[in-house]
């Protein structure tokens, strides 16, 4: 499978946008390189060209980094530049979503909260934050239209994973895109960067963070990140300023409900089609209500594309995406939902430009059956379960899991175990805002079993993620949690 652009919250690790299923954090190992000789001799002066290059990167974040933000809604995390003394934060529409206030981080620490007073229309992923009660504040200045060129260096600016404030990344403008305008960098962007600026040698706003592109469901970062330019920004502070900016989150300028377990719906991608910004792929997007627990099936059928489909929750995440498992030119989304409420599904294709007709049907079972509630012995679950064919497949690697739901308070400590003679277990446990909070895959030395032990953040509903290793695992498992 390969992943679409991810949008850049902070990690849910069930991820954003828009590409996912779950996104695992893996560790990279360090490794010393060897001594290798030069094939080039060393230009004259090198010192002091490293010293040039330091003193813009230091000059640029020293004026830039007082006007950068962070961004924090109840689902995510964010950055964003202040373009006014008295407070107006441009940032990214996908950060602060269908959020009426925010609360905004200086640079200097100071908090205060903030209004969602505008979005970009429909495919333009930005949005205007006015901060209250706020005054002579630094300001980032902005760059003339159509001033970017490739080539030239960019700097970055955010918060990165939502608690990394003020990280610079350096690199240069790999490509700047013939259609979309989308500026292409390979200085590091991560979630948590999304709607921080992108800055030119003279710390002038350029364009704002709004995407990576990623290889793999799990690969992260790999070097190729994208900015909204600021020949789009403009026009849409234009729109700010005159009234005339949206003041409702609409990702989509169109939009259908589908029913479920009814007929197939029959549709087309073509240029009437919504256009995903991040590739210019079309897409139609079809919206349900399920209940939370309920195991959906979403199939998406073609001969003339071939067919991809996207997944997003209540809140605006991108929880799962599927390219061929309905096999040939078809894709096919199994999952049990984490929340009740409204989805969205994107009927979307591979690759940018395809058109053509398709057929699409969301199917759905019963709602899984409430987790026990606390019993006086501790054990909040205790269930048996098997990873077979029937089981759901895990895009990034194809492992099988299957998913298991429990009541928890903020501030219980508990323990979940997972055990098999058949396979290698891996656990994941998601909390009621659909982030991975926890994961293992050995308790011990010499065995198949998992488990975690943490302290629950806040009151809800949790899922666990009962996962194998990896593809070949397969068999029979208990899982408790006490």
């Amino acid at each position: 499978m390969t992943s679409r652009f991810r949008r850049c919250l902070v990690p849910s690790l069930l991820t954003t946008g828009t590409t996912l299923g779950l996104m695992l954090l893996s560790t990279i190992p360090l490794v010393t390189p060897t001594a290798s000789r030069s094939l080039f001799p060393l230009r004259a002066s090198p010192a002091s060209a490293q010293s040039s290059d330091e003193t813009i990167r230091v000059r640029v974040y020293e004026q830039a980094s007082p006007a950068v933000v962070s961004i924090a809604t109840g689902n995510s995390t964010g950055s964003g530049s202040i373009l006014s003394s008295d407070g107006l934060i441009l940032t990214n529409a996908h950060v602060v979503q269908r959020s009426r206030t925010v609360q905004v981080q200086l640079a200097d620490g100071r908090e205060f909260q903030g209004d969602v007073v505008a979005f970009g229309e429909p495919g333009l992923d930005l949005a205007v934050i006015q901060l209250r009660d706020a005054q002579n504040l630094p300001t980032l200045p902005i760059a003339s239209t159509n001033s970017v060129s490739v080539g030239q260096t960019a700097y970055a600016i955010g918060n990165p994973f939502g608690q990394f404030e003020g990280t610079l990344t350096v690199g240069i403008v790999s490509r700047i895109d013939p259609t979309s305008g989308l500026i292409q960098t390979d200085a590091a962007i991560n979630p948590g960067n999304s709607g921080g600026p992108m800055l030119n040698s003279r710390g002038e706003l350029i364009g704002v963070n709004t995407a990576i592109f990623t290889t793999s469901a799990s690969a992260g970062n790999i070097g190729i990140g994208f900015a909204i330019p600021i020949s789009e920004v403009q026009p849409f502070l234009t729109a700010v300023r005159q009234g005339r900016a949206p003041s409702e989150w609409a990702p989509f300028s169109q939009i259908s409900a589908i029913a479920i377990n009814g007929a197939p719906v029959n549709g087309q991608l073509d240029s009437n089609s919504n256009i995903l910004e991040s590739d210019r792929s079309f897409f139609d997007a079809y919206t349900f209500e399920v209940q939370q627990g309920q195991r959906i099936a979403v199939d998406m059928e073609s001969s003339d594309l071939d067919a991809y489909l996207i997944l997003i929750d209540p809140n605006g995440r991108d929880i799962a995406q599927d390219d061929n498992s309905g096999g040939g030119t078809n894709a096919r989304l199994s999952t049990a939902v984490p929340l009740s409420g409204r989805y969205t599904v994107l009927a979307n294709s591979h690759s940018p430009g395809e058109t053509g007709r398709y057929q699409l049907r969301v199917a759905a079972g019963n709602t899984a059956a409430p987790s026990p509630r606390p019993q006086p012995s501790g054990l909040l679950l205790q269930e048996s379960g098997a990873l077979s064919q029937n089981s759901s497949v895990l895009p990034s690697d194809g492992s099988l899991y299957e998913e298991h739901f429990f009541e928890g308070q903020a501030g219980q400590s508990v323990t979940i175990t997972m055990e098999s003679n058949e396979f290698d277990t891996y656990l994941m446990l998601v909390d009621p805002n659909g982030e991975v909070i926890a994961q293992n895959d050995d308790s011990g030395s010499s065995t198949l079993n998992s488990s975690i032990t943490l302290t629950l953040p806040q009151s809800g509903t949790y899922r666990i993620i009962a996962n194998s290793y990896d593809s070949t695992g397969r068999g029979r498992y208990s899982l408790r949690v006490r």
